[in-house]
């Protein structure tokens, strides 16, 4: 048990990096939380402070979950009876927490999708590859990445279960559920952005905000 304890911290530490902060510090000196949307993630930094900075910052919070579930999740101080799968989601999960609720940034972060994308890399890049698809399509059709974040959240659990059930291939179970507890919180960190979406007054990619 001191071993999940342990993949679970260090998961989070992990998840917990403000890259989107550090990147605004380094190169304009400010905070990129009181600019923009506001949201200490990738895509206000790609509108804020330019492409570069912003696929960086998407990439390496997609990175923070992939080393948690892939790496991190292969620590050991004492005997692990649990399956290897879950712990794997264990540490995922730590990352993605640590990312929205970051200890070093006063426990505001971002929205837990890039974090969350490199955790399913490690679980699952089949079912990641349908989640990009389904998210590139929705903005190319409405240019809300808000809109698309969660579209390709609500299509994690509808592929696995296509996967599981349709096409019967093996997705274990802890995945399964996971995917469904993913996909809620993915919407509840956007429920300010749902309420835009209501007024029709969310961003737009692509549209600088005045």
């Amino acid at each position: 048990m001191l071993s999940l304890l342990v993949i679970v911290a260090v998961s989070y530490v992990i998840g917990s990096f403000p890259t989107s902060i550090i990147v605004g510090r380094i190169l304009k000196g400010i905070d990129i939380r009181e600019h923009g949307s506001g949201n200490a993630g990738g895509t206000n930094v790609f509108r804020v402070l330019g492409p570069g900075p912003g696929i960086f910052v998407m990439l390496f919070d997609a990175f923070k979950g992939f080393a948690a579930t892939y790496w991190v999740s292969q620590i050991r101080v004492d005997a692990l009876s649990l399956d290897a799968g879950l712990v794997m989601i264990f540490a995922g999960v730590g990352a993605i927490v640590g990312h929205i609720w970051t200890v070093f940034a006063g426990f505001r972060g971002g929205k837990g999708v890039g974090t969350a994308a490199g955790m399913l890399a490690a679980l699952f890049p089949k079912a990641l590859l349908v989640c990009l698809v389904v998210f590139f399509v929705v903005l190319g059709l409405s240019r809300i990445v808000s809109l698309s974040s969660m579209s390709a959240a609500v299509a994690l659990p509808i592929t696995l279960s296509i996967f599981k059930f349709a096409l019967a291939m093996p997705v274990q179970n802890s995945l399964y559920i996971f995917s469904f507890i993913a996909a809620a919180l993915i919407i509840f960190t956007h429920r300010s952005n749902i309420k835009r979406l209501i007024n029709g007054t969310e961003n737009r990619f692509g549209k600088k905000k005045k």
